[in-house]
């Protein structure tokens, strides 16, 4: 496997920013305010970048460990960042069962990177997730929103070229 794990520049912009100093403002003093910052950065970035996570705690006058602590415990929040192909395989049981670990690894192999990694590129991330609610067409792999399904490993070279 030719990189397992791919670290990708901030890619912030000064619009970006200052949405999320906004985001910060209306929030900063409120009981819970830590939460709907979070949401907001992730929405603003599309993960929760570093860099964007130092402007929130300055912003709220938080401790940054304090906005790691609440983003690390909920599974909605992402410290990596997505690709513009956003590749997903079920390892839900029904899908499990059917060979799915076969075809996350024939995912990782093409693309050369492991579960919550993204491409050098920035085109392709991938994320192991539990059931997609398709268990009638498992094995089933989604990248973006079009969803395949009754995988087999040799089918994910193909399909993953159509994106490329």
């Amino acid at each position: 496997m030719p990189n397992c794990k791919t670290v990708v520049p901030y890619r912030g912009t000064p619009e970006q920013e200052e949405e999320l100093r906004r985001a910060v403002q209306a929030h900063k003093g409120q009981p819970g305010g830590v939460m709907p910052v979070l949401q907001e950065t992730q929405r603003i970035f599309g993960y929760l970048p570093e860099e964007a996570l130092i402007i929130a705690a300055e912003g709220l006058e938080v401790p940054l460990s304090e906005l790691y602590s609440v983003a690390s415990f909920y599974a909605q929040f992402s410290f990596n960042p997505k690709g513009v192909y956003q590749v997903s395989v079920c390892l839900g049981t029904a899908c499990y069962v059917k060979g799915s670990a076969e075809v996350l690894e024939a995912v990782e192999h093409k693309l050369g990177i492991r579960t919550g990694s993204i491409t050098r590129d920035g085109r392709f991330s991938l994320d192991a997730t539990r059931c997609i609610g398709a268990c009638g067409l498992a094995p089933v792999m989604t990248v973006g929103s079009d969803v395949y399904g009754r995988l087999t490993p040799e089918q994910v070279g193909p399909i993953l070229e159509k994106y490329l």
